[in-house]
């Protein structure tokens, strides 16, 4: 065993923070980054000021029917009160717009005012059926917002059921993962990833399903609980990769239709030996991992030689090939779906991330996600075309015994 070795696999075993490590201090070119995304949750909405509109519209009636000739009518205006009001506000809030309408009208059409009593009758009734017709609308639009906030934390559960988020210490190494959805609200897609401690060190996988919807769903829970058990059994990462595989194929012949015949998975599973101070690579069919070291330098782990996707066994049987490379203390290997690589700007640039984050360096693998998932969303201007999962792992740079 190498000097140091016992030192290690003790901090390895323990899986977190020893007495007296410090929380590490913010790195050059990081301070001002954007705040943390809020994980498994949306951001409160500010007050829009669409809220006012209503007022706004009352306002204007009576100054238009002040200002001018008896025969114009402000009734659009009022009438568009309550109307407006329906699908922002409350149900009490669309009542009281309404009757605000209805009183500021027939104050302009009071008898005495020089206005015909059929006409204001006739004005009094429409914007009284309106109103009446924004409070059922106000009820729909309402219905529909619970039906879907009932969905969206459905989604959620279910999103945190497949994917939870995993601890910030795994077997001595710092983890972090970001799932960020193309659609605002969506939580449930085809991408995946899991890290997983065992006795031959923390291995990992992101994945990338075909597809959209409950099969690519039902694809994900197959090869996350394949892959936490074959991550405890198997002795090699190329074992792992085809218990993913023979996981995949079983679950094909239950499918139905073409997902039966062409539906499979990009994935990259990595290992980190306990103590050994390197990264084992296998690459099926998808974006290689960066690795970026403390110095600020970062390049891709590209895959000596190509393999198909998982559950593509059908059309040819090939030898997985195990990439190991360095992975020395402070170094971060990022792990990432193809909603990363080829997220696209205005003129049609795809993200690089390589090329992005190299010369930065980052206090933690959080830190580093939270910067990422900002960067991606400002240069495809808000506008991603596909979900995106991201997966850090940080070797600490030094270790304090207990």
């Amino acid at each position: 065993m190498r000097p140091g070795e016992v030192e290690e696999s003790q901090y390895a075993r323990a899986g977190g923070r020893l007495p007296g490590d410090p929380v590490p201090d913010p790195g050059p070119g990081d301070e001002g980054d954007e705040p943390a995304p809020v994980r498994h949750g949306r951001r409160p909405a500010p007050r829009s000021p669409v809220r006012a509109l209503p007022a706004l519209l009352i306002a204007c009636g009576v100054l238009y029917g002040l200002l001018t000739p008896r025969e114009f009518t402000a009734v659009p205006f009022f009438a568009a009160a309550p109307l407006i009001a329906a699908p922002l506000s409350s149900l009490r809030t669309t009542a009281l717009t309404g009757i605000g309408a209805l009183a500021a009208m027939y104050a302009l059409r009071a008898p005495g005012g020089g206005h015909p009593a059929v006409a204001t009758v006739t004005d009094v009734v429409t914007v009284a059926t309106v109103a009446l017709l924004a409070l059922a609308i106000n009820r729909v639009v309402r219905r529909g917002d619970r039906r879907l906030a009932s969905a969206r934390e459905i989604a959620e559960a279910a999103q945190r059921a497949l994917l939870p988020e995993p601890a910030e210490r795994i077997g001595g190494f710092e983890i972090a993962a970001r799932y960020e959805a193309a659609q605002q609200d969506a939580f449930i897609g085809g991408d995946l990833y899991a890290v997983q401690d065992s006795p031959h060190g923390v291995r990992l996988v992101v994945g990338d399903v075909r597809g959209k919807g409950l099969g690519a769903v039902a694809a994900v829970a197959v090869v996350i609980g394949a892959f936490r058990e074959a991550a405890e059994q198997e002795t090699t990462l190329e074992a792992v990769a085809q218990r993913l595989e023979r996981a995949l194929a079983r679950e094909g012949t239950r499918r139905e239709g073409v997902d039966a015949f062409e539906g499979f998975t990009t994935a990259v599973l990595a290992e980190l030996p306990h103590g050994e101070g390197v990264v084992r690579i296998v690459n099926r069919g998808h974006p290689p991992p960066l690795l970026m070291l403390a110095d600020g330098s970062a390049r891709l782990l590209t895959a000596p030689e190509p393999a198909l996707p998982l559950g593509m066994g059908d059309l040819g049987m090939w030898p997985d090939h195990t990439l190991e490379e360095d992975f020395p203390r402070g170094a971060t290997l990022l792990l990432h779906t193809d909603g990363l690589s080829e997220a696209r700007d205005a003129r049609g640039r795809f993200y690089d991330p390589g090329r992005r984050l190299a010369g930065r360096v980052f206090p933690g693998p959080g830190a580093l996600l939270d910067h990422l998932a900002a960067d991606v969303r400002r240069h495809s201007g808000g506008g991603m075309a596909d979900d995106m999962a991201l997966l850090a792992v940080r070797r600490p740079d030094r270790l304090h015994p207990g």
